[in-house]
């Protein structure tokens, strides 16, 4: 048998021990003031704790406030507190941190026995609320899945953690967990969740819907409502069951809120999600531009991220309208498409047109993909001529088929493309813009960045004119050819169709867009005088100096147009078509706001008798079916326009309070 150990090697013994614990304790606390101290690497300063940073997307709202859509890099939008409803706030607590109330950003009692956990084999999770916070705010990296850089990240995050509660209330910590953390599916923050799951705002989330949010902590795939429905609904049972045990839900609310299915109400977040896609794409270089251009920076002196920094722009839209309008090209494109191709039947449409072929296979992404894999012209033509699977735009919905490369660029030369825009013409403010068919395969704004020959839609700028230098729309003219002899070039004699005969007053005229009357009035008053109203008139494309303005042979965008066509409206005075109210950041502060030009451009008689004649064209002329077919009875005005071989269509229309243009065509003008 040993010796019994006596009083002093007893005392000897415990002395040891309690220099080890000791010395443990104070190694340790040295340990972590180096820490904090960053002696093993850098820890958030002062400044960055005051304003942590995360990635916030930046709102587009309409007039009245509705979201448009949004740009990021990560779809989160910041709530506060109060935009919060208590059942998250007792889900979360309820499951990730019961004593987040009571610790000071490190619960030490649950750290031991995670701790214990561990080494026995039962992993589990010990970080607190504002640990989890730490870690969301300032590791760049994630969670380490290296043990020991874990273990160095978990004492990092304590020291964040402390730093975070002396400088935040509780309240405010758990908002920014809430505002912070991912719920998958590109929803990052409780708001965008709310959003993308629900379809709802973080106030008004359900004690079902706040437990399945909550319980995506655990695993935001494993647990995922779109992905594994069933284990995502065990979880939030799970969850529902930690209310009850933490006294937030009582045993007869959890047996009621069990029975209810995930009630999802999916909404999967893209940048292209929301309405009027063209018209934020324009917005956001737009103002990309505007704060370059005025030097609009952050207080750091860096420039914005539209796609990270919170940002609110206001914009005129109205979301009613918008819908209407983008209802109605997807309602009506699908019949002038069938219309457009049963027009071609039995005829080849590139016969004597090889060269777009050409050059609509060379515009391709495909054909620069495959460029840049050193392909020769051979091989790439080879290519397009080899049947491939893609998918495909139609009105039905896009479809997956199998084609050749260069049939879906025939296909695509084809497809009759569109764009609209309305205006108030007394505010300028922009209230409907639709870019085109399909941003996710057509890219391209032909709003304000396409431009295309305006046709008959230019005839009012001649007859107003015309109207300033005396004529009558009661003036009668022999409807008949018209010769305008043009130094140092051929004399220029238009063409006309469907004409009247006889003499014909001004205003029937315009009424059937009669073209030799529009060759007289040129003829009358000279292109110059044409072509200068016409830029007062706000179109910032090339006017040349020639008669056949008169006729429209000059591209124009939709957005000049409409701009133009404001005047009639608005008593002569064109007023700067406007989109942007104004643009906060995420404080609220107001970044920039803008006021759109005025400016008299023509004599308030003169804009008057105009209104009166294009209210003609729809009563009696060339767009009376939008009164006997539309059943419009309200006194619009308008004019159509229709260019060489019908390559375009447009219509203008007015009234006091909007103004509308649509333009409708081909890609390439040969069709």
């Amino acid at each position: 048998m040993s010796k019994p150990l006596s009083t002093s090697e007893i005392k000897k013994y415990n002395l040891t021990l309690w220099k080890v614990l000791i010395g443990g304790i104070v190694l340790f606390s040295l340990f972590i003031i180096a820490i904090g101290f960053g002696v093993f690497g850098t820890l958030p300063s002062f400044r960055d704790i005051e304003h942590p940073k995360s990635n916030q997307a930046t709102e587009i709202l309409s007039e009245d406030g509705r979201p448009i859509g949004n740009y990021f890099v990560q779809n989160r939008s910041n709530v506060t507190y109060p935009e919060i409803s208590p059942n998250v706030i007792n889900a979360l607590i309820s499951t990730e941190d019961t004593r987040f109330m009571d610790h000071s950003g490190i619960d030490f009692k649950r750290t031991f026995t995670i701790f214990f956990y561990n080494i026995i084999g039962k992993r589990q999770g010990g970080s607190t609320i504002t640990q989890q916070l730490a870690l969301n705010l300032f590791s760049e990296e994630g969670r380490q899945k290296n043990f020991f850089k874990r273990l160095m990240q978990k004492f990092q995050e304590w020291v964040i953690a402390v730093k975070l509660e002396r400088n935040y209330t509780k309240e405010e910590i758990i908002t920014m967990y809430l505002n912070t953390v991912d719920f998958g599916n590109q929803a990052y923050g409780i708001k965008s969740a709310a959003r993308v799951y629900f379809n709802t705002s973080p106030d008004k989330l359900t004690i079902t819907q706040a437990a399945t949010l909550v319980g995506l902590q655990k695993g935001i795939t494993r647990y995922s409502p779109t992905r594994n429905p069933e284990r995502s609904l065990s979880r939030r049972n799970t969850v529902m069951s930690l209310m009850v045990k933490a006294e937030k839900l009582t045993e007869a609310q959890y047996e009621e809120e069990k029975a209810k299915p995930l009630g999802l109400i999916f909404n999967g977040a893209t940048v292209n999600d929301g309405i009027a896609p063209y018209f934020r794409a324009v917005l956001k270089s737009d103002i990309k531009r505007i704060f370059t251009e005025r030097s609009i920076l952050k207080a750091d002196g860096t420039p914005y991220d539209l796609d990270r920094d919170g940002l609110r722009i206001i914009t005129t839209i109205n979301y009613d309208m918008q819908v209407y309008a983008e209802e109605a090209q997807k309602e009506y494109m699908k019949t002038l498409q069938a219309q457009f191709a049963k027009s071609w039947k039995g005829r080849n449409p590139f016969k004597g047109n090889e060269k777009l072929l050409v050059q609509g296979m060379k515009r391709s992404d495909r054909y620069k993909a495959l460029q840049l894999e050193g392909k020769s012209e051979e091989e790439i033509e080879r290519d397009f001529n080899t049947p491939t699977e893609m998918t495909i735009f139609t009105w039905k919905g896009d479809i997956d088929t199998v084609m050749k490369p260069i049939d879906s660029v025939k296909y695509y030369k084809m497809l009759l493309r569109n764009s609209m825009m309305a205006m108030d013409p007394q505010t300028g403010f922009v209230k409907a813009w639709v870019g085109g068919i399909n941003y996710e395969h057509f890219k391209y704004d032909q709003v304000k960045m396409g431009t295309r020959q305006v046709g008959s839609t230019a005839k009012p700028f001649t007859y107003a004119v015309a109207i300033e230098n005396g004529y009558s729309p009661c003036y009668t003219v022999p409807n008949e050819p018209v010769t305008i002899e043009i130094p140092g070039s051929p004399a220029w004699t238009p063409r006309s169709s469907g004409n009247l005969p006889g003499s014909i007053t001004l205003q029937t005229a315009l009424a059937f867009s009669q073209n030799y009357i529009a060759a007289f009035l040129m003829k009358a008053v000279g292109p110059t005088a044409v072509a200068t109203l016409a830029k007062k008139m706000g179109i910032t494309s090339d006017v040349p100096d020639y008669p056949s303005i008169a006729l429209g042979v000059f591209d124009a965008s939709v957005y000049d147009m409409v701009g133009a066509y404001g005047v009639f409206a608005n008593k002569g005075v064109w007023t700067e078509p406007t989109y942007i109210t104004r643009i906060e950041d995420k404080n609220g502060v107001v970044l920039y706001s803008k006021s759109p030009q005025v400016k008299v451009v023509m004599n308030e008689e003169v804009a008057y008798v105009m209104t009166r004649m294009l209210q003609g064209v729809i009563k009696n002329g060339t767009g009376s079916r939008l009164s006997y077919r539309y059943g419009i009875r309200t006194p619009v005005g308008g004019k159509t326009g229709t260019t060489q071989n019908n390559s375009d269509g447009w219509f203008m229309a007015i009234t006091p309070q909007l103004v509308a243009g649509v333009w409708t065509g081909c890609e390439d003008r040969a069709f």
